[in-house]
């Protein structure tokens, strides 16, 4: 923890004759734009995973028409053929387990009021009038919503309220063009008789809700922001901000595929 408030410490020293009192939350957002851009061969990779998994749905069409009385040699022939052109349905989840270790240490180091044997002096530090240790609720109790503080917060509900709009209508015309994708394609799934799942898998139960569910999921970020230290809030906003335009620029030409970070952030 010392070692990585050294490096915040760093990188806000460099960016201090740019950002001036602000120099420490800049330093966060560079940060995570670092982040990011580590983790930006795992997007690709799992962009080209999906891709492959919808060239693979004439093939699992097949499959449904010669196993669709039998569910375990359906369920077990499209993991074979998943296996063996080295298709991973989980590969889409990586980009988001990787970053979590990078939020929490953000979190836990503007949670902290000591970092070893020293008071902790970032959480004094500001985003323009917002302790970046602080959350919402202090904000609220120190000028209330339209305060200094509170003006603050305001500003990063209207970049998450904007960013997770744009989301929930692009993952519905995905998900709408995905099930006009599939209600061409004749066929069962192997469970309860009901369409298969987007990539031709039989469907997993329970995935109807998800599926009414994760447009919306974007909007749980607003709860995030408001709860976490205003550090770990600016994380996840500008990952979040990132996310929206990888994503629009890595599956433009996948109507139909919903990646599965899209609930992510």
């Amino acid at each position: 923890m010392s070692a990585f408030a050294s490096l915040v410490e760093g990188l806000a020293d460099l960016l201090e004759p740019l950002f001036h009192a602000s120099a420490t939350a800049a330093a966060i957002v560079l940060f995570t734009a670092f982040v990011r851009l580590l983790v930006h061969p795992l997007s690709r990779a799992s962009a080209r995973g999906q891709r492959a998994r919808a060239a693979l749905q004439p093939q699992i069409a097949e499959l449904r028409k010669k196993h669709g009385k039998n569910p375990e040699k359906l369920q077990k022939a499209v993991m074979e053929l998943h296996a063996a052109e080295k298709v991973s349905p989980l590969s889409g989840c990586l980009p988001s387990l990787f970053q979590l270790p990078a939020f929490f240490l953000l979190y836990h180091l503007f949670s902290n009021s000591r970092i070893g044997d020293e008071a902790n002096a970032l959480l004094a530090h500001k985003l323009f009038a917002a302790p970046l240790g602080d959350r919402w609720a202090d904000a609220l109790g120190d000028g209330g919503v339209f305060g200094a503080q509170g003006l603050v917060y305001l500003g990063l509900f209207v970049i998450v309220a904007v960013v997770a709009t744009f989301n929930y209508r692009r993952t519905k015309r995905m998900m709408a063009a995905g099930a006009a994708g599939a209600a061409a394609r004749p066929g069962r799934s192997a469970i309860g008789g009901a369409p298969g799942g987007q990539d031709g898998s039989p469907q997993v139960p329970g995935l109807g809700v998800i599926t009414k569910v994760m447009p919306l999921m974007s909007f749980f970020t607003l709860l995030t922001v408001a709860f976490v230290p205003l550090a770990a809030a600016l994380y996840v906003v500008t990952s979040t901000t990132w996310s929206a335009v990888e994503r629009a620029a890595l599956y433009r030409d996948m109507p139909g595929a919903v990646p599965a970070t899209a609930v992510l952030g």
